[in-house]
């Protein structure tokens, strides 16, 4: 078996080929699969796969990139639902534009590992433990930030059940992401009989420390609070018409009466469960919000801000019911006026805003689709304010970037929320992935998410990242749940990725010192 592959690798399609399978299959790493331990052989399979390929830098750049795209193209196929079902473009040109954005975002990993053969004097050491892992992070800050960012199946993600996971309150997914690429690195050394004793010593190191501080508390629990998760399960393709609106409202409002105990303080309502400009809906609102507040309830829902003013359109999550009681008119209960609000931030690029739209919206009804000409809410927030607890929000996509979330945390922060519509993308593997990365976030800061949605997945995490409950999918449901929100800081909420950059700076700058040192002896 072993001589069939060595034979097969020898030349360039029998290696395109083995990299192409080796890439795909790390999709069955991340949700619904989870089944984390496929990082280790197929990265493994790789590095000894560029060990042919050495000699050709235009050949090992191919081939990374086959197996990048191939590893992007299985996890982010769901993608390709939303286009079509709600596309107005053929299979096959939805088909290739999938291809495309995998192709783009495939250039930062492959430049990573295209990059780690291009500085000399580095021993296979030093190459697997320090500068592949350092390039293949600096290659995901990149995707995570160029043209807004694609921050979608960092390889920390997949590890949330193993005591790796301990790194995340302490540098974020991406400091699992690092030891993940370092210990795949110390087992290529250990395959090659390489460096045994330190390779060993490394991944003993690495697990030992994760597990030490995942035993870690880092904030500390309150009194717990009562709440519920309605999930509507409106049909996408009936959502935005007109005459849906008035029996959605219908529809949560009867599950928000007939779903809950009388013992429920918090309510919510998913990603634009009110598919209304606020201002037009308002003879729902007040008297909904004057209900509540006698049942001594609150309730965040999503909705259609509008501002006349400057005629913009906001993603927004608004508060109604009993609020904290505060001496500001405009905080004494729900109003247009009302500053207990979250604005979304970091808009989807196609769903909430249309780059170059001019061009784009006359191509194809995908690049019109409902409410796609958001403007932003402000990068730092207030909470959203309950009298039992504070609450950071994320909307949809957001919950993907935890540097922007974590701005808006602060030491009373006691709960994280994101609500979403999920629906796009129909029965795929996508809003699974889009679960596991907001279960990080919980674990990160060390505080409960509640996680509501339209038709799923709708689920609760407490401040160590367990699950307490979820709904399933393409069913109308309510979620209660009593939960524990936290006070205090993470080390992580208070450095941020700071720390990581600093640690990629001083390797990079190690390695280049030391291979100039190496280069001066010998020409010494």
């Amino acid at each position: 078996m072993i001589k069939k592959i060595d034979n097969l690798t020898k030349h360039l399609y029998g290696q395109l080929f083995v990299a192409c399978i080796l890439g795909a299959v790390q999709v069955f790493a991340f949700a619904p699969f989870e089944q984390w331990w496929v990082i280790y052989p197929t990265f493994v399979g790789f590095f000894l796969l560029q060990k042919q390929l050495q000699k050709s830098t235009r050949r090992y750049f191919l081939v990374s990139f086959i197996f990048s795209i191939s590893s992007l193209i299985a996890t982010l196929c769901w993608i390709y639902v939303s286009m079509d079902l709600y596309g107005g473009m053929p299979k096959i040109v939805s088909a290739l534009l999938i291809v495309l954005l995998c192709a783009y975002l495939a250039i930062y990993p492959s430049l990573a590992l295209w990059a780690s053969t291009r500085l000399s004097g580095v021993s296979d050491t030093q190459r697997y433990l320090l500068l592949i892992p350092v390039f293949w992070l600096i290659s995901d800050w990149f995707r995570g930030y160029v043209l807004t960012g694609f921050p979608w199946a960092y390889l920390g993600y997949s590890h949330a059940d193993t005591p790796l996971v301990g790194f995340a309150p302490v540098l974020g997914v991406q400091g699992i992401t690092l030891a993940v690429m370092v210990i795949c690195g110390a087992l290529t050394l250990l395959i090659q009989k390489q460096k045994i004793g330190l390779s060993l010593s490394v991944i003993s190191a690495l697990l030992i420390s994760g597990f030490i501080l995942q035993q870690q508390q880092y904030t500390i629990a309150q009194p717990s609070i009562n709440v519920s998760l309605v999930q509507g399960n409106i049909d996408q393709n009936e959502k935005w018409k007109k005459e849906q609106l008035s029996p959605s409202l219908q529809k949560y409002s009867a599950l928000s009466e007939t779903g809950l105990d009388d013992q429920t303080e918090l309510i919510i309502w998913p990603e634009s469960a009110i598919a209304a400009l606020d201002v037009n809906v308002q003879a729902f609102l007040q008297p909904l919000s004057a209900d509540l507040a006698a049942k001594n309830k609150t309730l965040m829902t999503g909705i259609i801000g509008y501002e006349s003013k400057t005629d913009s359109y906001y993603n927004s999550i608004v508060t109604l019911g009993k609020l904290p009681n505060q001496q500001l008119p405009q905080r004494q209960g729900y109003s247009l006026q009302s500053e207990n609000r979250y604005q979304k931030h970091h808009l989807l690029p196609i769903g909430e805003f249309v780059p170059f739209e001019k061009l784009l919206r006359p191509l194809a009804p995908y690049f019109n689709l409902p409410m796609s000409s958001f403007q932003r809410g402000t990068q730092l927030q207030n909470n959203l304010q309950t009298e039992q607890v504070s609450i950071a929000a994320a909307i949809c996509y957001e919950i993907a970037f935890p540097e922007l979330l974590r701005k808006n945390i602060g030491e009373k922060t006691g709960v994280l929320l994101t609500v979403s519509n999920d629906a796009w993308f129909g029965n795929s593997i996508g809003p699974d992935q889009h679960l596991q990365i907001a279960r990080m976030r919980a674990i990160e800061f060390a505080r409960p998410l509640l996680r509501s949605t339209n038709n799923g997945v709708t689920a609760i995490f407490d401040a160590s990242g367990n699950e307490l409950g979820r709904l399933p999918v393409n069913v109308a449901a309510v979620l209660s749940k009593k939960i524990q929100p936290t006070f205090g800081q993470t080390p992580y909420q208070y450095a941020g990725s700071y720390p990581l950059y600093l640690y990629c700076l001083l390797v990079l700058l190690g390695l280049f010192l030391s291979s100039k040192y190496k280069k001066h002896k010998t020409k010494s």
